[in-house]
C-alpha cells in the first residue's frame, strides 16, 4: 500500500513526459543520491523509460526502502558509495545527475564536513566522471545559496547574487552549494563541458523522511499532527517558503537534463506560491483533522525570512512550472505517512 502514492505519481510524469517527446533511450544516467528523496524518484522515472541507472548512495540520508523494488532489474544497478571519493565506471555513462548531500537544516549542526565534502569533492568527482565520458551533467544546487533575499528581490531571480553569513550555522550548506555551482561553471568554461544548474526550492512528498523534529517542516508538521504531538513553529511563523509537489520538481529535473538549449544554464526549479509556514501548519492540521496545537520556538539564526522564486527562465526553456496545488500535495503525502504508520 505505501508504494501506491509513488507509483501513481510516476506513471502520471512519465505519461506527461512521454507526451512531450522525452525520451533518454538506451542511454546510462549516473544518479549520485540516487536512495534519497529526490534521486530515488528519479531513479523510478528513468528505469522504467527504459534508461540503463548507475546509483550511488552511502545511505547517510537516503534509504534502501526507496529503491528497493529496482534492485535486481536489467536495467538498475546500485552502488554502495560516498561520491566524495573517487569511483570508475567500466561502462560509458551519458549523464550525470548529481544530488547526493545531506540537505535538512538539522543535518548542518552535525555534519556540516559530510555535506560540504558532498557539494565540493562530490562535485569535482561527479564533473571528472561527466568529462571522462564526455557527458552531460545536471548539478541540483539549492535556493538555499541565495541566502535572505532583499525584499526587492522577491521573487528571486537566478540573477541575484544572495545574502549569505559565509561562517553561519547554514554556511556548510549555502556556501558549498554555491562552490559547487562554481565548480560546474569552471568545467564548462575550462573543459567545454555540458552543465547544467538547478536552484531548487522547497520540495516535498512521500520518501520525506520521518521525525526530522528540526529540519524538513512538512514531514515535521506532518508526523507531530499525525502523532497528537504540538506543531513547532520557529519564529512567529510568518516567515515564508515556496512548496513545490515532488513530481512537479522531477519532472523539471528530467526537462533539463533533455533540453539541449538549457546547456551552460542555471535555473530555478520552484513553486511561485508563498506560504506563511503558521499557515502551512493550520492547513497540516485541517487536512489530517489533528486535533494538535502550535507551539513557537526561537527563530533559528539566519533562518531565511521569505522564499519565492522567479521560474521565468525554466518556463521559457523548458515549458515548465509546477502543477499540483499545495492542498494537493498535502493530501497525497499525508496518505503515504499515514500508511507508514498502519
Amino acid at each position: 500500500m505505501q508504494v501506491n502514492v509513488v507509483e501513481d505519481d510516476v506513471k502520471s510524469l512519465i505519461k506527461r513526459l512521454v507526451e512531450e517527446g522525452v525520451d533518454f533511450g538506451d542511454q546510462s544516467v549516473l544518479v549520485t543520491g540516487g536512495a534519497g528523496f529526490l534521486g530515488s524518484y528519479l531513479c523510478d522515472v528513468l528505469v522504467k523509460l527504459k534508461t540503463r541507472v548507475t546509483c550511488i548512495d552511502n545511505f547517510s540520508s537516503g534509504t534502501k526502502n526507496n529503491i528497493h523494488h529496482l534492485i535486481g532489474l536489467n536495467n538498475f544497478k546500485l552502488i554502495e558509495h560516498d561520491i566524495s571519493q573517487p569511483v570508475f565506471f567500466d561502462n560509458k555513462i551519458d549523464m550525470v545527475l548529481h544530488l547526493a548531500s545531506r540537505a535538512s537544516p538539522f543535518e548542518f549542526a552535525s555534519f556540516p564536513i559530510q555535506i560540504m565534502k558532498a557539494n565540493t569533492l562530490g562535485t569535482w568527482v561527479a564533473l571528472g566522471i561527466a568529462k571522462e565520458n564526455n557527458a552531460r551533467l545536471v548539478y541540483s544546487s539549492s535556493s538555499e545559496i541565495y541566502g535572505d533575499p532583499d525584499a526587492a528581490s522577491i521573487p528571486t531571480p537566478e540573477t541575484y547574487w544572495g545574502n549569505v553569513n559565509p561562517v553561519g550555522p547554514r554556511s556548510c550548506y549555502d556556501e558549498a552549494k554555491r562552490a559547487g555551482e562554481a565548480f560546474a561553471n569552471a568545467y564548462r568554461i575550462q573543459h567545454g563541458l555540458d552543465t547544467r544548474v538547478l536552484r531548487i526550492f522547497n520540495t516535498f512528498g512521500p520518501r520525506m523522511r520521518p521525525g526530522d523534529l528540526y529540519g524538513r517542516v512538512i514531514p515535521r508538521f506532518i508526523d507531530q499532527a499525525l502523532g497528537g504531538c504540538p506543531l513547532t513553529v520557529f519564529g512567529d511563523g510568518t516567515q515564508t517558503r515556496s512548496f513545490s509537489y515532488v513530481s512537479d520538481t522531477v519532472e523539471g529535473i528530467m526537462k533539463a537534463m533533455w533540453v539541449d538549449e538549457a546547456s551552460g544554464e542555471v535555473l530555478n526549479l520552484g513553486s511561485c506560491v508563498e506560504t506563511q509556514i503558521i499557515d502551512l501548519a493550520k492547513m497540516v492540521l485541517e487536512l489530517t483533522g489533528s486535533a494538535s496545537e502550535i507551539e513557537f520556538h526561537p527563530l533559528p539564526v539566519d533562518d531565511p525570512r521569505r522564499r519565492c522564486p522567479d521560474i521565468s527562465n525554466a518556463r521559457n526553456l523548458l515549458g515548465w512550472e509546477p502543477k499540483s496545488s499545495l492542498e494537493q500535495g498535502l493530501k497525497k503525502t499525508i496518505k503515504w505517512f499515514k500508511e507508514r504508520r498502519s
